[in-house]
């Protein structure tokens, strides 16, 4: 009866463990957005990796258990065994999840470093989170386009426009595409991270402290990308979205050169909308 029980309950939870995993495999991103940098990419490649070797270790460990409650049940072994170590077993599963934890080091660190190690850019942003807005500043750009204040939509203002309440905002940070770009990202008083997951950015916003990162979005992949702070920042937490609008190289001189218009840029035809996995209805 117990063996009955333990199987009524292990048996449709493996189940639905695979497909899970099958229905993450058959997408291509594992439930993430898709990437449009080098760094998302290989984000992805790894998060694939790390979720095959999950799934293979549950299958293991659940078919193991099932093996034990077949092979070693009480009706068939009325006698328990007094065994109470095994030499051999106790140093494989001691040292097979180190080797594994091992061959994940360079992988993972790779993908740190190519975060951290920041290359020639040609375009630096200063980011602030305020109590309750972002605020952009293109460094060295400050005579020519001034400092963008990011706010919410309103509902009423997000139904009337068609756009997302709680994405889309009053003025996107306007970035161009096949560009290298740093961010210096900072807080004015409550800790935040700006957060995009198509970019792979995510760093934190401290007060009195600038830390930074960096990207660089395809060519050919312009559009309009909605992310949220990251961090349980206060009350409005939720009030924080990011909008990027991602425009060529020309169409981010033009609007340069119009000192921040944002009509000065050209009419979407796809709105690629993509947004953190979070965010997703």
């Amino acid at each position: 009866m117990r063996l009955l029980k333990a199987l009524l309950l292990g048996l449709p939870l493996l189940a639905v463990v695979s497909a899970t995993a099958a229905a993450s495999t058959s997408s291509g991103n594992f439930g993430w957005d898709v990437g449009i940098t080098d760094n998302a990419r290989y984000g992805e490649w790894f998060f694939g990796v790390l979720m095959w070797i999950i799934s293979g270790i549950v299958i293991f460990v659940f078919g193991l258990m099932l093996y034990i409650m077949v092979r070693f049940r009480e009706s068939k072994n009325p006698v328990p065994s007094k065994t109470t170590h095994n030499t051999l077993i106790e140093i494989i599963w001691t040292v097979v999840p180190v080797l594994i934890l091992l061959a994940l080091v360079a992988p993972s660190f790779k993908s740190l470093f190519d975060q951290d190690i920041i290359p020639e850019t040609e375009l630096t942003v200063k980011v602030k989170g305020y109590t309750w807005h972002w605020q952009y500043e293109y460094v060295g750009m400050e005579d020519q386009v001034e400092e963008i204040i990011s706010t919410p939509l309103s509902r009423e203002d997000a139904i009337a426009q068609g756009r997302e309440y709680l994405l889309a905002t009053t003025a996107p940070l306007v970035i161009p595409s096949d560009t290298a770009i740093e961010f210096l990202v900072t807080s004015d008083r409550n800790l935040h991270s700006f957060s995009m997951d198509p970019f792979w950015l995510k760093v934190d916003a401290i007060p009195d402290r600038i830390n930074h990162t960096w990207t660089k979005v395809d060519a050919g992949a312009e559009g309009t990308y909605y992310g949220q702070c990251a961090e349980l920042c206060g009350i409005n937490h939720y009030f924080m979205p990011i909008e990027i609008r991602v425009v060529t190289r020309s169409d981010f001189d033009k609007f340069v050169a119009s000192g921040g218009d944002l009509a000065s840029l050209p009419v979407e035809t796809n709105d690629l909308g993509i947004q953190t996995a979070a965010l997703e209805k």
